[in-house]
Formats: C-alpha cells, sequence, structure tokens
C-alpha cells in the first residue's frame, strides 16, 4: 500500500495539470479565431466621445482590442474581436447605448450601417 501511494499521486498530479492546461486553452480566444471589423459611428461631437464608447467596446467579453480615430461628423472604430464570445449586436448595441456627454440620459450615436 505504502508503495502506490507516490504513483497514485503521480497520477493525480499529471490529471490534473492536463486538466488545468485543457480548461485555459479552451478558455483563451486563438489568433486566427479573432476576426476585424471596423465600425462608423455618428452623432459624436468630442474626443471624450471617443474615450467612452471606446471604453465600452473593450469592457465586452471577447473583444481584444479597440482604436478610434478622430472625432468627427463620423468616426471609426477598428477592433478585433472573438466572434465565439461577443457578437456584432453586441458591440453595435454597446455603442448606441452609451449616454452622451453632454446628457448621460440621451443616445446620440448611432453606428452607420
Amino acid at each position: 500500500m505504502i508503495r502506490l501511494l507516490p504513483s497514485i499521486l503521480t497520477c493525480i498530479l499529471i490529471f490534473s495539470l492536463g486538466s488545468t492546461c485543457l480548461a485555459q486553452s479552451a478558455e483563451s480566444p486563438k489568433a486566427d479565431s479573432l476576426k476585424s471589423m471596423i465600425v462608423k459611428v455618428k452623432g459624436i461631437t468630442c474626443s471624450n466621445d471617443v474615450k467612452t464608447i471606446a471604453s465600452n467596446i473593450e469592457k465586452l467579453i471577447g473583444v481584444q482590442r479597440c482604436k478610434a480615430d478622430k472625432p468627427g461628423a463620423t468616426t471609426s472604430f477598428e477592433l478585433s474581436y472573438n466572434p465565439a464570445r461577443v457578437s456584432e449586436k453586441e458591440i453595435i448595441a454597446a455603442i448606441e447605448n452609451t449616454g452622451g456627454c453632454e446628457n448621460p440620459n440621451e443616445r446620440p450615436y448611432k453606428v452607420k450601417q
């Protein structure tokens, strides 16, 4: 019985490490599973609008990167995301549900289709 104990402990350790590695690889997005998207947004009036929208996009689980152009009549946001974790509809909703800079109760931002 005492001779079997190290073997049993070794098997448990190997199984635990293997399970952890499998769980981590299933959770982490692979580079080839990322998708790129450019979203054009109307209604932006200042650089704070751009920062707020970019921040809301980056908070979404599955969004890896969000880079915004300068504010203008239409501002482009270039992002990389994992479509298995977040949809285009969720990204658009996050943008359009962002409160306005001057009046947080307004929803002035519209995604240009």
